[in-house]
């Protein structure tokens, strides 16, 4: 019981160290994060697209 106390207590000493985001930084990543995601998830489209007109045309 002594490992899991200490544990908790270790992990609440090294969260005082963390450096936490601003609340304008995490605005600003989450809306990088949607914008990348929407494009990546646009290309993804795109070529399936692409390979399923191949694919069709192939068959």
């Amino acid at each position: 019981m002594s490992k899991i106390t200490n544990y908790f207590k270790e992990t609440r000493a090294e969260l005082k160290h963390v450096v936490w985001p601003t609340r304008m930084q995490t605005i600003a990543f989450t809306i990088i994060v949607i914008i990348v995601s929407g494009v990546i998830a646009y290309f993804l489209g795109l070529f399936d697209l692409i390979f399923k007109l191949l694919l069709q045309k192939i068959i």
